[in-house]
């Protein structure tokens, strides 16, 4: 069953190789550094990484990101192939000093609601005490300097999105439009969706630790725990 659960966006520049000093990074990866060390503390069995892929699959738990798909000169070793919200996932992980066990989950674009609460209800049978990292972004269009450019409904979106989690409303997380989401650039919509299938029917508390769009990009860390 899950215990527990960590959302967390996948930005590049969560990566302190890729970026210098930055405030608004700093507030950033503080949040989500609080949330991977809280998810531990749950002291789950297992830890499952959920972020968006290409396809739905898993990857090998051992894999890491090779930081050299962001800055060539980077060459960490890693996996270029693996996803980077995943890799980012797990760098998450290592920095805290997770060393449990754990899965990496794809989940794709174009996987609907249904299949993506199906996994989650797999996921979360997966062992006796299950955390969940779900890695995801909101809308990529919430200024003219977003990488999406400027769309009007972006922060109504982003606002729905956190609404629903404060206030654990799992069904309102599965409603999201796939296509909406897509136009949207929203990249977090199947992974949260996965989670929905994890802990419904549960009530759950959150606790939203940062909400911001400081590049145009909607970023949300929050921690949730079934009640």
């Amino acid at each position: 069953m899950i215990i527990a659960a960590s959302l967390c966006p996948w930005p590049p520049v969560l990566a302190r190789e890729l970026t210098g000093r930055d405030p608004v990074i700093t507030e950033l990866r503080k949040a989500c550094a609080e949330a991977t060390e809280r998810l531990v503390g749950a002291r789950p069995d297992l830890i499952v990484v959920v972020g968006p892929a290409d396809e739905t699959r898993r990857w090998d738990p051992g894999s890491r990101l090779d930081l050299s798909v962001f800055a060539p000169a980077l060459g960490s070793g890693g996996n270029p192939a693996l996803p980077p919200s995943l890799g980012l996932g797990a760098l998450l992980l290592d920095q805290v000093g997770y060393r449990g066990p754990r899965i990496l989950q794809g989940v794709s674009e174009y996987e609907g609601p249904a299949g993506c609460a199906e996994l989650g209800a797999a996921i979360g049978g997966s062992a006796e005490r299950v955390g969940l990292l779900v890695m995801g972004d909101g809308s990529a269009r919430r200024s003219v300097q977003a990488p999406g450019y400027y769309d009007e409904r972006a922060a109504a979106f982003d606002a729905e999105t956190e609404r629903a989690l404060r206030h654990g409303d799992l069904g309102a997380l599965l409603a999201i439009s796939p296509a909406l989401a897509r136009e949207l650039l929203a990249t977090g919509r199947p992974a949260w969706q996965v989670m929905a299938g994890a802990m419904r029917p549960l009530p759950l508390a959150a606790d939203i630790l940062y909400s911001d769009a400081p590049f145009g990009v909607g970023y949300l860390v929050a921690f949730l725990t079934p009640q």
